[in-house]
């Protein structure tokens, strides 16, 4: 929990937070898991190359860019993985944000660990059905120059709507907002480390440690 906490001030942008915000950390860690309701799905799909870029048979998915050719490089699948906290966790932050701010900034905080810790578990089931894989990072539409308009391909191909209750928004933005997809490559040989540094950061516009003129790699 106390990890989980820590990992939820970062999140919500008090990664120096003192005793006491750690202990209300903790308080809304318990009533985020209460309030969620996580599903998690994926599948896994061949992998080929066209000029648009790579191609996931059978998912009727392109991803184009240099962030999805470096990332799948060498790889023979790729899997797509959606994850969510559900709609009632949604519900729980309007209501705080009615009632006290500091609080639904701390269960933003806390959503946004849960939904990370649910693509982690994800991310392990996936190499355990695929033993003899080596898998690379995961990285997600929006990151580096892979645009958010392949979010209705992949939501599609996973059928989130029906499997998770996951649906976008005509800014293709993702109902429930606690929602995070991915991608990742299988790969037969070892996969070095790409995804790291600001870049491919999901706080990189709020973070606290960029403000400063570092980053969390050198403030672990």
């Amino acid at each position: 929990m106390d990890t989980l906490a820590r990992e939820a001030l970062r999140y919500a942008g008090m990664p120096g937070a003192d005793e006491s915000w750690l202990e209300r950390a903790c308080a809304a860690l318990s009533l985020a898991r209460e309030a969620m309701r996580p599903r998690a799905v994926w599948r896994a799909f061949p992998l080929a190359w066209s000029r648009e870029g790579a191609v996931l048979a059978g998912a009727g998915l392109t991803l184009p860019g240099e962030t999805a050719r470096r990332m799948l490089t060498g790889c023979g699948q790729a899997a797509l993985m959606l994850c969510t906290l559900g709609a009632p966790f949604d519900t729980l932050i309007l209501r705080e944000q009615k009632r006290d701010m500091g609080q639904a900034l701390l269960l933003n905080g806390c959503g946004a660990a849960l939904v990370e810790a649910l693509c982690d578990q994800t991310e392990a089931e996936i190499a355990g059905r695929f033993p003899g894989a080596c898998l690379t990072d995961r990285f997600s539409p929006g990151y580096g120059d892979l645009p958010l308009t392949v979010q209705p391909g992949l939501l599609s191909a996973l059928d989130a709507p029906r499997r998770a209750g996951v649906t976008l928004l005509p800014s293709l933005m993702m109902t429930p907002a606690k929602t995070v997809t991915a991608i990742l490559g299988l790969s037969g040989h070892p996969q070095p480390a790409r995804v790291r540094g600001c870049d491919f950061c999901v706080l990189r516009e709020r973070c606290a440690f960029r403000r400063e003129g570092g980053s969390c790699h050198e403030n672990p």
